[in-house]
């Protein structure tokens, strides 16, 4: 009986211990897969732009202001970056990584 007991509680602790371990091996795999869509903000000759970068390649790069009639660069560096992340939140969320115009006046990016 004393046996008996013992195994049960062996392998209660050791299905505890590596259920453990799965959740934590998911967790930190999950953690790094949203860590791989950088953004990345750059000059052009009119203003500023950005790139979502993935695995060191750039995926996307962005050097007008999309969704407008008119071919402009983001006025500031803070606005090709508010749309970048953006960008990128939807990557990590595997939905479409386009833009409306309403997504822009949210961000109050200057058109």
């Amino acid at each position: 009986m004393m046996m008996i007991i013992n195994i049960k509680r062996f392998f209660r602790s050791t299905i505890r211990k590596n259920l453990l371990l799965v959740i934590l091996v998911l967790q930190f795999t999950a953690c790094s897969n949203n860590q791989t869509f950088k953004t990345q903000t750059f000059r052009t000759p009119s203003g500023w732009g950005y790139a979502i970068v993935y695995k060191g390649q750039i995926i996307i790069k962005q050097s007008v202001i999309p969704v407008i009639n008119d071919s402009k660069s983001f006025a500031t560096k803070e606005d090709a970056q508010k749309l970048a992340e953006l960008v990128a939140k939807k990557l990590r969320k595997n939905i479409s990584p386009t833009v409306n115009k309403n997504e822009l006046i949210l961000l109050k990016i200057k058109l």
